[in-house]
């Protein structure tokens, strides 16, 4: 496989896992290359996707610092920027500051998630899929406002954006798209208001993305 002259991200513009990894490119200041994958015409399903991505997910992602080695999963890529890329810290120094953060992150990105992702809701059928994302959202959102209350300070850790952060806007977005009621959570929401207003939260957005359709911009 070539090594890449720019990184190259394999994307959705609505996956919330694709939108964490925008948001640490953006927020450390690295170019890349967006190659859009389907999720809804099921192009992620095809024997060439399936080759970059065995599960047929997204993202992945190739650096061009690497040998063109294909990296999946979205936490272990934001993991390996974070370990490859000294600028734009997205984990605390402190051992015990770092595992608190990996906690806020991992809360979402396990617990809450891969439960409502397209492809559980898509099998689930559209007659279940809304009460089963509801259900797992409003569970998930309540755990999460209680760690926050601990953790919180301008952001979901402190006064410093952190990989919290990133998979909290995401995560975020699609407990509104799924008419979840937000108000339960007034730190969830004033920390993604904030972090809204900032540019590289805005070019991450799914609106911005390259793949996303005119209709919804």
């Amino acid at each position: 496989m070539s090594v890449p002259t720019q990184p190259i991200l394999y994307a959705f513009w609505r996956s919330s896992s694709a939108w964490r990894v925008r948001l640490a490119l953006n927020l450390k200041g690295i170019a890349y290359e967006t190659r859009p994958v389907n999720l809804f015409t099921d192009e992620n399903k095809t024997e060439a996707y399936r080759k970059i991505q065995p599960f047929g997910a997204v993202p992945a992602f190739i650096d061009n610092r690497g040998d063109g080695r294909v990296l999946i999963e979205s936490v272990a890529i934001i993991e390996y920027l974070e370990e490859t890329r000294s600028e734009t810290p997205l984990l605390p120094k402190d051992p015990v500051d770092r595992a608190t953060v990996r906690a806020l992150a991992l809360a979402i990105g396990m617990d809450i998630q891969p439960l409502c992702s397209i492809r559980v809701t898509k099998h689930l059928g559209q007659d279940k899929a809304g009460n089963w994302s509801k259900h797992w959202l409003t569970e998930g959102f309540a755990a999460v406002e209680k760690l926050l209350e601990k953790s919180a300070g301008k952001y979901s850790f402190g006064d410093t954006i952190t990989m919290a952060d990133i998979l909290l806007v995401p995560q975020f977005a699609n407990g509104i798209l799924a008419g979840l009621d937000v108000t339960p959570y007034p730190i969830m929401s004033r920390i993604n208001a904030t972090l809204g207003e900032l540019d590289a939260f805005k070019a991450a957005h799914p609106k911005q993305q390259p793949d996303c359709p005119l209709e919804m911009r």
